[in-house]
């Protein structure tokens, strides 16, 4: 091998060096029309390398000797803490010169395979990354050669992960992972950081940035495994690894604070929906917080003036709208499996439960420090207080009544104005959408917990308000799916206010006795109910107008539950016409024998609808009673 002192050697040092400037700092002025401009150039100088190398491995076999590594490699291994020490490659690393050249060769091979795939060369790519594991073979895993093994195994991981090759993927990262391991365990001093391998005296790394290199390769690791493991559908373990991930991130402070931030709101979804309410509200405080180091979000005029400030704007606008909807997510969930716990077999608060809930409530009060102990959370000395903060007002208690419910609520309402600040109606109409259900999904819950039957009433109407326009002024053929979620939700929340007028009218039995005015309003509550239910039935025709033999899985229960309501809501609607009342127990039969043949040629169909399909068959028999009765009371008047 060239000495350090040679020009060859040095020319070497100087091309990876032009190398990796060209990739890392060039690259990102390449122009739009020739983007791969300076990786290109950077590939050429790697060539030249690669074949530099294998000349200098040729003239060292035909000598027959086993030379000693230049002096750059051996300062490469003894710099710590920017101290030198008199310890050459071979004494710090064990090992062998041959061994030391193998590994040059295999990190070239590798900065080359990676240059194809950021050239979206795959192929060509994984051959280099091939050749590189070929070469590694041939040493033992040590401080020297460590890292590259970390490195190349971590490339094939994500290139495997890109070809849906998830297994593959997976074994690549977990040896990976299990090289770290085990070298931690039996050495534990900072690696040679490959890029050190073509470095002169001047530049080699402190002990300190060797530690910072190595640990952020792991890191790498873990972030990758989290991918193959949430792909295998390991979620327990897919969130492990992504909270070590973000963990590590902190420590190393090596992270964007955006994506930081939007990383730790995801995976506080994924223990909101393991009801981990304090994980879930501990990363969605650790979210708000650390986007809050990404700065003030640039106004308007300064956007307008500099592309790179409305860029700016427009990143931080969206990343942290999308973390409210996280909160939103957070603050909905907690009051739905709040009311799963508190909710009687008719749908009110069972008194019972709720002073078990209370009992429990004030247990986990009294063993907070405990569950913290056992809770995985961030350990960050600079942001713990400003996390705590935020986290001490939101509950991730279950509230047990309409007090701590609301206190809930409003925080999810606050959350949903933010996110609607950015994914307007006039470009987000998908986004804007399933906010304003999500607005309206919290007012259904909150009214769960509400007593006053006359404020329950107001806040549906509420729901009703904010969602018919946007039924209504909907472009049918682009938002298909959209339109039916939300005629089945009017449909049903229009049910639910009918349902409470006539609780507010004492749930009378006689209704004669009601007077015209409550009578006038729950008929035009039930025929609004029936209006956006038949919307819903009307939407499933085929463009020739015929309903389908066959309701497709998405729609069977909608479908069937959507007959259902509008046989029971015809005959409850009040008339003291004969007439009007014969043709609604009409319409009333006629969907509830639909609901029966349905079901009867479609065996599998009542698997989604059993109480439906049951009641249907009962009325489906009594209602020919009914009809007969008035026709024949209508016979006799005539």
């Amino acid at each position: 091998m060239a000495s350090v002192n040679s020009d060859e050697w040095r020319a070497v040092c100087e091309k990876f060096t032009n190398a990796q400037n060209l990739t890392d700092v060039e690259s990102l002025n390449d122009p739009k029309n020739d983007p791969f401009r300076s990786k290109y150039k950077a590939r050429e100088l790697l060539r030249e390398i690669h074949c530099t190398l294998k000349s200098f491995e040729a003239v060292d076999e035909e000598s027959g000797t086993e030379r000693r590594q230049p002096p750059e490699e051996e300062e490469a291994a003894a710099v710590v803490d920017g101290q030198h020490q008199d310890v050459s490659v071979e004494g710090l690393c064990g090992d062998s010169p041959a061994g030391m050249r193998a590994a040059k060769l295999a990190a070239v091979e590798y900065y080359l395979g990676v240059n194809h795939i950021d050239t979206e060369e795959l192929p060509a790519g994984q051959e280099h990354l091939g050749n590189c594991m070929t070469l590694l073979q041939k040493c033992t895993v040590t401080c020297y050669n460590v890292s590259l093994y970390i490195h190349v195994r971590n490339q094939l991981g994500i290139l495997w992960a890109g070809y849906d090759e998830t297994e593959k993927a997976q074994g690549f990262l977990e040896t990976a992972e299990s090289n770290y391991q085990q070298y931690m365990k039996d050495d534990g001093s900072p690696p040679i950081d490959m890029t050190e391998y073509f470095g002169t005296e001047e530049n080699m790394l402190t002990h300190q940035e060797r530690v910072r290199r190595f640990e952020l390769a792991y890191t790498h690791t873990m972030y990758y495994l989290a991918q193959v493991y949430k792909n295998l559908g390991q979620t327990e373990r897919a969130a492990t690894y992504c909270h070590s991930t973000l963990q590590r991130q902190l420590k190393l402070n090596q992270y964007n604070p955006m994506e930081w931030a939007l990383n730790a709101a995801t995976l506080s979804q994924y223990y909101i929906t393991k009801g981990r309410y304090m994980e879930g509200r501990h990363c969605l405080s650790a979210a708000t917080v650390i986007s809050g180091l990404a700065g003030d979000i640039p106004s308007e005029a300064a956007a307008q003036e500099s592309e790179i400030e409305s860029e700016r704007r427009e990143q931080l606008s969206q990343k942290r709208a999308e973390i409210a909807r996280c909160w939103i997510k957070y603050c909905l969930n907690l009051l739905l499996d709040a009311r799963k716990l508190l909710e009687d077999n008719i749908g009110d608060i069972d008194s019972d439960r709720q002073e078990e809930l209370r009992i429990a409530r004030r247990r986990a009060e009294e063993d907070e420090e405990k569950g913290r102990k056992s809770a995985l959370l961030f350990d960050s000395e600079d942001t713990f207080d400003s996390i705590a903060s935020l986290e001490e007002k939101v509950q991730r208690l279950f509230p047990v009544d309409f007090t701590e419910a609301r206190a809930v609520f409003l925080v999810g309402q606050n959350y949903v104005t933010q996110a609607k600040e950015y994914f307007q109606m006039d470009g987000y109409v998908t986004d804007h959408i399933e906010i304003l259900q999500d607005h309206s999904a919290l007012f259904r819950v909150l009214a769960f917990f509400e007593e006053d039957l006359e404020r329950r009433c107001k806040m549906h109407k509420r729901r009703v308000d904010m969602l018919e326009p946007i039924c209504n002024e909907l472009n049918a053929q682009y938002y298909l799916m959209i339109r039916r979620q939300l005629m089945f939700e009017l449909a049903e929340t229009y049910n639910d206010m009918m349902d409470l007028k006539l609780a507010l009218a004492n749930r009378q039995a006689d209704t004669e006795s009601l007077d015209s005015h409550t009578i006038k309003k729950f008929n035009l509550l039930c025929t609004s109910s029936v209006k956006y239910f038949q919307m819903f039935l009307e939407s499933l025709r085929s463009p020739e107008g015929k309903m389908p033999e066959h309701l497709e899985e998405e729609v069977l229960r909608p479908a069937l539950v959507a007959r259902f309501r509008v046989a029971r809501l015809h005959s409850r609607l009040i008339t003291s016409s004969p007439t009007v009342q014969l043709d609604n127990l009409n319409k009333a039969l006629e969907n509830y024998k639909y609901v029966v043949q349905y079901c009867e040629a479609h065996p599998e169909a009542g698997a989604a609808a059993e109480t439906e399909l049951e009641l249907s068959m009962e009325m489906a028999g009594l209602l020919p009673l009914k009809i007969n009765r008035l026709k024949a009371r209508m016979a006799l008047n005539n």
